[in-house]
């Protein structure tokens, strides 16, 4: 059974990013589940730092990306949004090309807080970036 609402699927995530960071970055969402979703992003110009390695901020990035997506489709977005309250990322491995594809999938999904733990890894499955985001569940007015 999924924890996501009926409608959601990758090309209506894919278009959300048009003219955002996750546009910018190349991030592209990849496989969506009944319970994660999964997204890449490459390795390149755009997300180095200037050692030519994945820059930190961009697997955050990436990270926080995909928490608050998953996030927003356990709602009912025209009731609630949800928005970044905290975010953690341990770097684990260095990559300088190719992709990274995150896997987020719920910690807790509450009324008003959800946690999400994000699994960064390379194109063979070595652990990159392990991340945590709470995000905060608030109601339109």
């Amino acid at each position: 059974m999924t924890i996501f609402k009926p409608g959601i699927t990758l090309e209506l995530l894919n278009k959300l990013s048009a003219n955002t960071l996750a546009e910018h970055l190349g991030i592209e969402y990849t496989v969506f589940g009944e319970d994660f979703i999964e997204g890449k992003m490459p390795v390149d110009h755009r997300t180095h730092q200037p050692l030519g390695m994945l820059h930190g901020g961009a697997s955050v990035a990436l990270a926080e990306t995909l928490g608050s997506v998953a996030a927003m489709c356990c709602l009912d977005t025209q009731l609630q949004y949800p928005v970044g309250l905290e975010i953690n990322a341990n770097h684990i491995k260095s990559v300088r090309n190719g992709f990274v594809v995150g896997k987020v999938k719920a910690v807790h999904i509450g009324k008003k807080t959800h946690v999400w733990e994000i699994r960064i890894s390379t194109e063979k499955n070595e652990l990159v970036c392990i991340s945590r985001i709470t995000m905060a569940i608030l109601d339109k007015k």
